[in-house]
Order: structure tokens, then C-alpha cells, then sequence
């Protein structure tokens, strides 16, 4: 690799899946510690002005957008300024900005698979907040990789997988919509993934633009956390034999959550190469790596 790399978010799951197969594959990261109250405007014009890499890829913010429960107005704020600025940043010292985006800039009222051409109308805030972080980027840093994620499954003990796993332990009801769709997209995929850009990058490809990966299979929740408790009962006792079906409008997060939210990868595929893998073959490995951890 002959880009220097930074990665911004080197401790979360995503980050930490990038160092351990960028490891691999001999590419090392700069991966800065965030300062105390995580990136802002000031200290990202400090960072980038002292270290000048040829790419940047920000997961600075992944678990607020791909993992919490829910995220703050005034913290997704704070953080589309400061992606403003990274964006700013980077076309000043002519850096490849690697962004991660997610199937929320759509609002899941079609059930065909999504593609990067389909106009996004995003629900709620964070969806919101993703659409104009993307547009933000592509009008202020042409040399910009979009990559959007399905649904993403990680082995922190907070995130979506761990808070199902801690539910699976208490003998009440675990209610799962049957009617939704989506991609569930692991995370070592998505860093496969994201190493296989940087490479051709690398390479002086102009392959800017955005692009969607999830993972090969789409599938309901309900079936999804069915497959989630049958890999997991050989690892841990669980309280709970199968999840309960409900309806996708009777769920709390109906109004934020799209209902169809399968991805189409062709695009990836034609220009990068990268073929979508099946989750289910992810799942046994991610489960032993949270139980380990956990």
C-alpha cells in the first residue's frame, strides 16, 4: 500500500475489524485517539494539518450510526459539522475521504432492492442527518468514496446484536418484526470490504462515487435473530427458544426504521469487484468473538 492511511475510530468494532485485516495484508493505519470529547471542527483541522495522509477513512462516529439505540439531535449535529469540516479538510490537502453511510437515507416504502441511482427520502433523525452528511461530502470533496451499509452486526456487548443477546438471557417475550427486510452485513465483511477500495484506490483508480454493500441473502428480522439464537445456544445458555413475530408498523422504531431495506450491490460488483458474502457463514465466527469478549 502506497497511500498513507488514517483511520478516525481505530476503537470501535468496524475500526478494530480494519486494523486486524489490514494486519493481514501488511496495511497499517494512523489511528489517532480521539481527544476526550471525540472529533470536532478544531481538533480535526489540527490532526489533518500536521499529518497530511493520502486517505482517510472516518468511523469516528459508527456506533452512534450504525449500533445505539438512538442518537441525540444536538450530538448528530455536532457531528455533521465536524464531517463538514473533515470534508473541507480534505479537499484542501487533497486527501481520499472513505465515508460509511447506511440503508436509513432511504424511507423503505418500496420492496424492491435499493440502488445507488434511487433518490433517497430518509425517515428519521439519523437517517436524516446521514443523507445531508452525503451530500456534504460529494459537494465539497470530489475525491470521495460513499460506501452504504445493509443492517451492520458487530461483537460490541451495546450494540444491536449484543443488547438481542442480553434480551435472549431474560425469559420474557422477544418480539421481532416479520415484515420487515433487509441485508444484515458483518462487520468483518464491511471491513473486507472497505480494504478492497482502499486497494484499488491505491492504484490511482478515480473510482469516486457512492456505493452500496450488504451482505449476500436479504432476510427479515424475525428469521435473522431465529438464526442469531440457534448459533448461540451451543456457545451460552439462553433464557429464550425463538423470537415472537410482530407487525413491522407495530414496532417502536416504525416511524425511524425503514421497512425495505435491502440493498442492490451490482455496482460494487462492476466497478471494485467485490462480491457480496453470505452472513449466515459470518455468524458462527462473530457470535465466538462476542462470548470470548462479553
Amino acid at each position: 500500500m502506497r497511500m498513507r492511511l488514517m483511520l478516525l475510530g481505530g476503537g470501535n468494532a468496524l475500526g478494530q475489524a480494519l486494523i486486524r485485516l489490514g494486519a493481514e495484508e501488511d496495511i497499517g493505519f494512523l489511528a489517532p485517539r480521539p481527544p476526550e470529547n471525540g472529533w470536532d471542527a478544531a481538533s480535526l483541522t489540527q490532526l489533518l494539518d500536521d499529518t497530511r495522509p493520502d486517505a482517510l477513512i472516518n468511523l469516528a462516529y459508527y456506533f452512534d450510526w450504525f449500533q445505539a439505540e438512538a442518537v441525540s439531535e444536538s450530538r448528530m449535529a455536532g457531528q455533521e459539522r465536524a464531517i463538514e469540516r473533515l470534508a473541507e479538510l480534505c479537499q484542501h490537502h487533497n486527501i481520499v475521504l472513505v465515508q460509511p453511510s447506511s440503508y436509513r437515507v432511504f424511507d423503505g416504502s418500496r420492496a424492491t432492492a435499493y440502488s445507488e441511482k434511487d433518490e433517497p427520502v430518509p425517515l428519521g433523525l439519523r437517517g436524516q442527518a446521514l443523507w445531508r452528511i452525503e451530500q456534504s461530502v460529494r459537494a465539497t470533496c470530489p475525491q470521495h468514496v460513499l460506501l452504504r451499509f445493509g443492517w451492520l452486526l458487530d461483537d460490541s456487548p451495546d450494540g444491536t446484536l449484543g443488547r438481542f443477546l442480553a434480551r435472549a438471557e431474560q425469559p420474557e417475550e422477544l418480539l421481532l418484526a416479520d415484515d420487515r427486510r433487509g441485508n444484515p452485513t458483518p462487520v468483518d465483511d464491511a471491513a473486507r470490504v472497505i480494504i478492497s477500495v482502499l486497494k484499488q484506490l491505491d492504484c490511482a483508480a478515480p473510482l469516486w462515487g457512492t456505493y452500496h454493500y450488504a451482505g449476500h441473502e436479504a432476510t427479515t428480522p424475525l428469521a435473522l435473530g431465529q438464526a442469531i439464537l440457534t448459533e448461540a445456544r451451543s456457545l451460552h445458555a439462553l433464557a429464550i427458544e425463538a423470537p415472537t413475530a410482530q407487525a413491522h408498523a407495530a414496532r417502536p422504531d416504525a416511524a425511524e426504521e425503514p421497512q425495505h431495506a435491502v440493498l442492490a450491490c451490482k455496482k460494487i460488483l462492476h466497478t471494485f469487484g467485490i462480491k457480496p458474502r453470505a452472513w449466515r457463514a459470518a455468524l458462527p465466527g462473530l457470535l465466538d468473538r462476542f462470548y470470548r469478549h462479553g
